[in-house]
């Protein structure tokens, strides 16, 4: 087919005619710039505005498709394209193609079988996405078996099992409020294990006098603290989202974040809950390398006589670290077995190093990739046998091949499940996750 997708690094690709952006973060859009004329640009209208804001590409060249709704892509030789959202950052996309072989595009010695036949083939670009039970239940995808999957690999890796999305936000945000309101959390120990002394905050046994005067103490002091998420130019605000819903607050970021957010269209509780004015909100966002004492310290500085204590969140997948003794080669059937039975509580979480009184820090296992768990289900519960396709992490022969070693068992299970009439989807505690 005559389409590229993400593939801006190259220039113009020979005899494509179309492409295609998953969504709106630089390692996807790379020489996307203003001087871009060699095909129109199909992306959601999210990923349209910022490319057009802050890339400066001709407004000519960017086409918006709607979500979930086939749309023939013009001089592809009839090509649907189905837009999906991607369970990623806000704007964030996966699609679907259905159409003929029609040409032999790209630099390949390879030429593809099929050129010119009557078959119909189905490729289902994934961009990056954080694999949910919705994406294989979609009418579009479930209807037919796929031919080819380009997948998402960044955590394909068994040690990356981190706990679902949405688990993992309202855990947070019910941890945040306890902190903030002065409440206790029976699992935390009263100090922290490295970086000094968080009594203050998160204590297990009551041992004053006088307990109802310290707790109102703590409640005072709940009052002036200050919650700040960190994220990305694009990315990461459901949790802070979550969180100022439980507080009751409205969220501050300041004015070159806050254009990201008003660029965005996906998610209009978000922008509601933004505000222009630092002293109407109790969550901030602010860069995610910022996210250490010195920058929290920093932060706080400015904003000394409105609070007297600050606590940061940084969301990563990185910062997931496997249960001592869990299994680094599970069978897959073990695996998601495992992984339906476990639950997440973030009062669990311990601050990170270099937290004190006043600054305390928690890494906080929030991506918004796929799960090695996540990715494993989506490849057993997506139609047909399709071929899958990495598309992170496959610079060397040694990281391919390790992920090839799960596909492979990917394709096996699959078999097994239907040998056995299993049902084709794996069975999932939500439609938004496994």
């Amino acid at each position: 087919m005559p389409i590229a997708v993400d593939a801006f690094r190259y220039g113009a690709v020979p005899h494509v005619t179309t492409y295609l952006l998953s969504h709106a973060h630089s390692d996807h859009y790379t020489n996307l710039s203003k001087a871009w004329k060699n095909g129109p640009i199909y992306c959601s209208q999210t990923t349209a505005n910022l490319v057009i804001r802050n890339l400066k590409v001709d407004p000519k060249w960017v086409k918006v498709l709607p979500y979930d709704t086939p749309t023939v892509l013009p001089d592809t030789g009839g090509v649907v394209c189905t837009m999906i959202s991607a369970n990623h950052c806000p704007g964030s996309s996966i699609f679907l193609f259905e159409g003929k072989r029609t040409v032999h595009a790209g630099d390949s010695p390879y030429p593809p079988k099929f050129i010119g036949s009557s078959r119909i083939w189905r490729y289902l670009h994934c961009g990056d996405f954080r694999a949910s039970p919705q994406m294989v239940l979609h009418p579009a995808i479930k209807k037919a078996a796929l031919d080819e999957v380009y997948l998402d690999t960044t955590y394909l890796n068994p040690q990356y099992c981190f706990p679902p999305q949405p688990v993992v936000i309202s855990s947070v945000a019910e941890l945040t409020h306890s902190i903030v309101r002065g409440g206790r959390l029976p699992h935390q120990p009263s100090t922290a294990k490295a970086g000094g002394g968080v009594s203050g905050w998160l204590r297990t046994t009551e041992n004053d006098a006088d307990k109802e005067e310290r707790e109102m103490k703590e409640r005072i002091k709940g009052e002036r603290t200050l919650v700040v998420v960190g994220t990305y130019s694009v990315g990461k605000e459901r949790l802070a989202k979550g969180i100022a819903q439980r507080l009751g607050t409205r969220i501050y970021a300041e004015p070159r974040k806050r254009a990201y957010i008003d660029a965005q269209t996906d998610d209009p509780a978000l922008t509601a809950l933004m505000t222009l004015r630092s002293s109407e909100s109790q969550v901030h966002l602010i860069p995610l390398g910022e996210i250490c004492h010195e920058g929290l310290s920093n932060y706080l500085e400015r904003y000394h006589l409105s609070y007297d204590r600050i606590l940061g969140y940084r969301p990563t997948g990185w910062t997931f670290t496997p249960t001592k003794g869990t299994s680094t080669n599970p069978e897959i059937k073990a695996l998601i077995a495992r992984d339906q039975a476990t639950s997440f509580d973030a009062r669990e979480l311990m601050p990170t190093r270099g937290s004190s009184e006043t600054v305390v820090m928690f890494g906080v296992p929030y991506s918004e990739h796929s799960s090695f768990f996540e990715l494993t289900c989506f490849a057993l519960s997506v139609p047909g046998e399709p071929k899958m396709i990495p598309t992170v992490n496959v610079s060397t022969k040694k990281s391919r091949d390790k992920m090839e070693v799960w596909i492979k068992k990917w394709a096996a299970e699959k078999k097994k499940r239907a040998s056995t009439k299993q049902a084709s989807i794996v069975e999932y505690r939500h439609v938004e996750y496994w």
